[in-house]
């Protein structure tokens, strides 16, 4: 017997045929005699309207507000997989991120797990029941709600398998695991059968929709080995685990598109010592992700700091920045939309020359502009024009052989 946290995603419990669908398969895998705790997603469409409705009474809804509407997505949930379950003879209970004793810290909207206390699941698994938990959110040392942020179902599931020191963690999804490219942009991408976390993590922070990012770190962090898989299917997924040898002799691993940036310039800022410092401190405690940066070379004492923002924190980052501007003595804040994020990642290009050149060259010959570049050890990254995003992915994938095992 062993311990296995399951998780499914908003278009796997999209309605109730599917959420009947997912109290099957976990009848099926309960009746093997396996402990099971389940975590849940809002349905599918069900965030998005929530905060549809929040902004059609306010244009800026108080964070605080935010979370406590939209927990009530997740917990829909969570009572209708239960009730499921009795009506197939599964004996479950549901669970608030509350009631199941996640704490967090006390940031709205993308709060971070500090503590999880697990005795209430602990003892519920004793007695043989399933239990399910709502995901994406939590409760914080005052008491007020709080929620992870999008895709913090993802979070939920690996922190409690953590917590509960499952055998097991299943993250169930659209997709049949994880793949070289997006398969609805690149027809030849291939799914992949195992993949690092540090590769997992790239993929997930450059624009892969498969899973949270911070997920992936807390499961590098405790070790919790993973497997995305469809919950439309029984095919077997794709393993996310820490890195092995063989790895490294594959180049680049997968290619990520990010089509939700925006890119900011901040021109002719006073170029002194702490002006980029008073810039970036100020999105900071805005809450902004700040991803690429460039500053070029002063001239006339005047300079521009270029950086990238999700399209979602734009408007946050300008509101954030307008006070700042007097404060290092002037400038002017631009937003430039129309643009995405296009990245390569793979463990071996620690030991590999020569990628960005072959990736460089294949974008020039196609005609691709390229705007802003970032590296990392196993990532290159670059900002194009959004309508040849798509286009980039295709090239990118090609040079480096991606559909070939």
């Amino acid at each position: 017997m062993a311990r296995i946290v399951q998780k499914y995603g908003g278009t796997s419990v999209g309605d109730v045929e599917r959420i009947k669908k997912v109290a099957e398969r976990i009848k099926a895998t309960r009746d093997e005699g396996h402990e099971l705790v389940v975590v849940v997603s809002a349905r599918s469409g069900v965030t998005n309207e929530l905060i549809a409705r929040a902004k059609a009474v306010c244009e800026f809804p108080s964070e605080r507000e935010l979370d406590m509407l939209l927990a009530t997505g997740e917990q829909e949930t969570i009572a209708l997989t239960a009730m499921a379950l009795h009506g197939i003879g599964v004996d479950a209970v549901s669970y608030t991120g509350a009631q199941a004793g996640i704490f967090t810290d006390k940031v709205h909207t993308k709060a971070k797990i500090k503590t999880i206390n697990a005795k209430p699941i602990e003892q519920d698994l004793k007695t043989g029941k399933v239990v399910i938990v709502a995901g994406f959110q939590g409760i914080n040392d005052d008491g007020q709600i709080t929620t992870l942020g999008r895709g913090g179902s993802d979070l939920t599931a690996i922190a409690l398998a953590a917590a509960v020191k499952a055998d097991k963690c299943e993250i169930y999804t659209d997709v049949d695991g994880v793949y070289t490219a997006d398969p609805r942009v690149v027809k030849n991408a291939r799914k992949l059968e195992e993949i690092s976390y540090d590769e997992m993590l790239e993929l997930a922070s450059l624009g892969s929709k498969v899973m949270q990012t911070r997920s992936v770190e807390f499961a590098k962090k405790y070790n919790v080995v993973f497997e995305v898989r469809s919950s439309f299917n029984h095919n077997p997924g794709t393993i996310v685990k820490e890195e092995v040898a063989y790895m490294e002799k594959v180049v680049v691993r997968g290619v990520a598109v990010d089509k939700d940036q925006a890119k900011v310039i901040v021109s002719n800022v006073r170029d002194k010592p702490g002006s980029a410092a008073k810039v970036f401190r100020a999105l900071a405690d805005a809450n902004v992700n700040v991803d690429m940066i460039v500053q070029n070379t002063g001239r006339q004492g005047l300079a521009n700091l270029t950086f990238t923002v999700p399209q979602t924190e734009a408007a946050r980052a300008v509101r954030a920045l307008d006070p700042v501007l007097a404060a290092v003595g002037g400038g002017q804040v631009t937003v430039h939309e129309h643009v995405a994020k296009l990245s390569v990642v793979g463990v071996g290009m620690r030991t590999h020359s020569g990628v960005a050149a072959t990736l460089f060259q294949a974008l020039a010959d196609a005609g691709i502009n390229i705007d802003l570049i970032s590296t990392s050890e196993i990532k290159i990254s670059i900002v194009l024009d959004l309508d040849r995003a798509d286009e980039a992915a295709r090239v990118a994938h090609a040079v480096f052989n991606l559909d070939k095992a």
